[in-house]
């Protein structure tokens, strides 16, 4: 039987695999758009509220400066955008940061550091930080680079929900987009995470000049791992000026997604990851409302709302707001699955124990 064959079932209660093929995961990419959708939709309301969608706020901590060369980021120093390199935050003003999202009705709060790595001087703060945080009834995600197993220790003991550390692109894809370390690093780092007992928040970039290819196999390693992540960002590059992937697509048809492409995208990853988060991360300001009514139609149920992440611009909370009541939307309230089905023991099959 054809792989695209063995898909012509319904998708109902999918079990949750790891071992899926490259074939299968490229075989779903090429149905057709409203059949993809339509079975993506299925899979998403077997196991998520399909009117809810989490907020989650990103707050850069520590801006610019950082030595790798990632070429979609405008924080490297091998990149000519014109971001200045900042010192670490002071813990207060993280938390004053952290209140207002609250406020706002995020759920989540997200603190990222433009590191390769942190330095064991700077552990204090970062834990201050989560700690006040989860103080306030927030979900606390830090993405600060490559950790060692002591600094993901701390980061438990601290209480840290989520760690995010995104594989970018496909595994071939990895070094023609960063040279300055290796996609077995990036998996090296989840499973330093995985064994502190941290959640996992990983996902990557499309619209970088890949090949559909690419992002098959870029789903495909997250779909493959031992336990799913539990949040998978689906990032649109956002092409910045002075970046060497900014330079390269400007002005080019390369330069943004297709956005048929980018709900299909949306949709794989909901097939087959189906109790993850999957959020709609950068890129979304430049998208139209249908675009991300898509996306949530096809199981994205997360999303990053505030008016900047990191350094790039973001839609803000009033028009969040805007869009969600014309969308009929709400902020999502409850557990996670796989956080929920943690915390009474049922996870099994691509879910941490």
């Amino acid at each position: 039987m054809s792989d695209l064959a063995t898909l012509e079932a319904p998708v109902t209660n999918p079990a949750v695999r790891t071992d899926w093929s490259r074939e299968e995961i490229a075989a779903l990419f090429d149905l057709p758009f409203t059949e993809l959708v339509f079975r993506a939709a299925a899979v998403h309301r077997d196991h998520h509220r399909a009117g809810e969608v989490q907020l989650c706020t990103l707050l850069s901590i520590k801006t610019g400066g950082c030595p790798e060369d990632c070429g979609y980021c405008s924080q490297s120093v091998k990149a000519d955008s014109g971001v200045a390199a900042s010192k670490l935050m002071d813990v207060q003003a993280v938390l004053q940061s952290a209140a207002q999202a609250r406020d706002a009705g995020s759920k989540r709060f997200c603190m990222g550091a433009a590191w390769r790595n942190p330095k064991d001087r700077d552990m204090d703060a970062i834990v201050q930080m989560v700690k006040g945080v989860r103080e306030m009834g927030l979900e606390t995600c830090m993405t600060l680079g490559m950790l060692t197993p002591d600094q993901a220790g701390k980061l438990a003991e601290a209480g840290l929900d989520y760690y995010n550390h995104n594989i970018d692109t496909s595994p071939e894809r990895y070094n023609e987009v960063i040279t300055t370390r290796t996609f077995q690093d990036r998996l090296d780092t989840l499973s330093v995470v995985r064994e502190a007992g941290i959640n996992v928040c990983s996902g990557g970039i499309v619209g970088m000049g890949e090949t559909r290819a690419d992002r098959v196999g870029f789903v495909h390693a997250l779909a493959t791992l031992e336990q799913h992540p539990e949040s998978v960002p689906v990032n649109a590059l956002v092409p910045v000026k002075g970046t060497v992937l900014g330079d390269m697509l400007a002005d080019t048809p390369m330069a943004k997604i297709d956005d048929i492409e980018f709900v299909r995208t949306v949709a794989v990853a909901r097939i087959t990851m189906p109790l993850s988060m999957v959020r709609l991360s950068a890129g979304r300001e430049s998208m139209s409302e249908a675009t991300q009514a898509l996306c949530f139609l096809a199981g994205a149920n997360s999303i990053f709302t505030g008016d900047k992440l990191l350094t790039a611009p973001n839609a803000g909370d009033d028009s969040d707001a805007a869009m969600f009541a014309r969308l009929g939307l709400k902020p999502m309230e409850g557990e996670e699955p796989l956080r929920a089905m943690k915390a009474v023991g049922g996870c099994s099959g691509g879910c941490a124990a």
